[in-house]
């Protein structure tokens, strides 16, 4: 029998593994053509052993990296991957979550072995793959009127472009040279994070690597149990609630009940609406990633992240819910915005068992802008989506940040140059939506207040949340600002709802305002500084 790793060995190769990831990522970014992967960063890159399951990823995308193994696991069902070949995905109903994620996904193949002895898989936000309006966020009624959708088909085989489904996917964009360089790029950064698992295997052994991938999942999943342990045995529930659908619905609950039974958590959410006509449903693998996400959380940074932090946590999602939508259901927002609201619904559940640990509400909102047209200037179709940041939650160690991205987003914004340079926008005003936090003795931090003219004639696509309510404060906290949103033509500001397409004119201004994080803790009283800012 082999030897077990040390502590130290398994501190060793974990940060190996999380280094290969981070490598992907990093020639991921410097070879993406669009802003939003070269500028934004918003991807995702993950190892999986030679069974599918994730042993380490890079800090990248939360929402990414939590369903990121449904869709390897889709890939390995389907396809039988040779050398060099690349699976391509982005089916909600088939491992995927939101249409404009596609996920690529390779084997790793050792010399004069027939299967592989793991898998690299890359998740990048395509800024447009078809649809009803540009940057493919529509306000859809189902899956249909979102974009082009791929079942897990092959990319490559054995190094080479399938012709055929090359042709399909970049027929059915607006912006057919950005999608070839971003996928050009998500092929680079896999043959990248194979040559680095070569290279472990070459100077460590197969054996030993292996080993070392079963053994950390094992060591997560053991220090998981510990911190479910470190919470008080109970029940606890919580509903919140999303502004709407996008197509006049009333608010849609999701609601949550989290048993903590030895050293199991079971996050039951029995209870949450069912699907919706609007594009807000989250499939399976966007509620799994978010449950994951608080799973990290709770554990800590020194847990390293994988497959096995899942397996002291049960989930009970009724199928057809607003959490396991079922097909056709429309999902185009499930990944950004429902996700937001099923972390915060857990942590406002978590926060009856460990008051003193759980912030306040983060701004709850990703605030996805879509901008696209023909650029008659530049002779070209231009396609934009971004998310804006809003103000963090307080917590008990202090004050929440200003405009970041929180929770299931970690994209950096687009420089204000690579706006006006590469889109026909001007950037009129952009700072910090000031006193938007809540108040308390820890203050929310501050959204985002952000004014862009477009010069060209768009459509727009805004999909929104937290404009009806504040995200909540917590221990006497007070709620953020919610959020606000306006168009200004000729002058006069008209209030958008938080889920809208419309067209502009050159010349019109969108101006955004995002939601203020919750305060924790009752007001600071006397010479205190808690509440003060820098």
């Amino acid at each position: 029998m082999a030897r077990r790793f040390s502590p130290v060995e398994l501190e060793l190769f974990s940060n190996r593994l999380i280094a290969v990831a981070e490598e992907m990522g990093v020639v991921l970014q410097q070879s993406g053509f669009s802003p939003n992967i070269k500028e934004r960063r918003d991807f995702s890159c993950a190892v999986f052993d030679g069974r599918g399951n994730m042993v380490s990823h890079a800090a990248h995308i939360p929402v990414h990296l939590g369903s990121t193994p449904l869709s390897v696991k889709a890939a390995l069902e389907a396809v039988d991957m040779r050398e060099g070949d690349v699976v391509i995905l982005n089916d909600p109903y088939a491992g995927g979550t939101h249409l404009p994620d596609v996920t690529l996904v390779a084997p790793v193949y050792l010399r004069g072995q027939k299967r592989p002895f793991a898998y690299v898989a890359d998740r990048a936000h395509h800024a447009d793959i078809g649809g009803a309006t540009p940057g493919s966020m529509p306000l859809s009624t189902d899956i249909h009127q979102e974009g082009l959708r791929l079942p897990p088909v092959l990319l490559c085989r054995e190094s080479g472009y399938v012709r055929e489904t090359l042709q399909l996917f970049l027929a059915n964009t607006r912006v057919a040279d950005e999608r070839l360089g971003d996928l050009d790029a998500q092929v680079g950064a896999l043959r990248a994070g194979a040559a680095r698992i070569s290279d472990l295997v070459e100077r460590h052994g197969r054996g030993r690597l292996h080993q070392a991938m079963g053994e950390l999942q094992s060591y997560s999943a053991r220090l998981v149990r510990a911190a479910i342990v470190d919470i008080p045995s109970g029940s606890w529930s919580a509903t919140d609630h999303l502004d709407d659908d996008g197509l006049g619905s009333e608010a849609v609950e999701i609601t949550v009940t989290i048993k903590r039974s030895r050293a199991r958590l079971v996050v039951d959410f029995t209870g949450s609406s069912a699907q919706v006509r609007g594009p807000v449903n989250a499939n399976l693998a966007v509620t799994t990633s978010a449950v994951f996400y608080v799973v990290a959380m709770l554990a800590g940074a020194e847990v390293p992240a994988n497959q096995g932090m899942m397996e002291p946590v049960e989930i009970i999602a009724p199928e057809g819910s607003i959490v396991n939508c079922t097909f056709p259901a429309a999902v185009a927002g499930g990944n950004v915005e429902t996700s937001q609201r099923i972390v915060d619904v857990i942590l406002k559940a978590l926060a009856k068992a460990l008051p003193a640990t759980i912030p306040a509400a983060s701004c709850g909102t990703m605030t996805n802008v879509a901008l696209g047209g023909y650029d008659p200037h530049r002779a070209r179709f231009f396609s934009y989506y971004e998310t804006v940041a809003g103000g963090a939650g307080a917590g008990p160690a202090g004050n929440g940040a200003s405009a970041v991205q929180t929770h299931m987003t970690n994209t950096l914004n687009t420089p204000v140059e690579v706006l006006e340079s590469y889109y026909p926008f001007k950037v009129l005003h952009y700072g910090l939506r000031r006193r938007s936090g809540g108040r308390g003795g820890h203050i929310g931090g501050d959204g985002v207040d952000r004014a862009l003219q477009v010069l060209s004639p768009a459509t727009l696509t805004l999909l929104a949340d937290r404009r009806h309510t504040g995200p909540f404060g917590l221990r006497g906290g007070q709620p953020g600002k919610p959020g606000s949103d306006s168009v200004i033509v000729s002058g006069k500001s008209a209030r958008l709802l938080s889920k809208t397409t419309m067209a502009l004119s050159a010349g019109d201004v969108v101006r955004v305002q995002t939601p203020g994080g919750g305060g924790w803790g009752g007001k600071a009283r006397g010479k205190s500084k808690k509440g003060t800012r820098a």
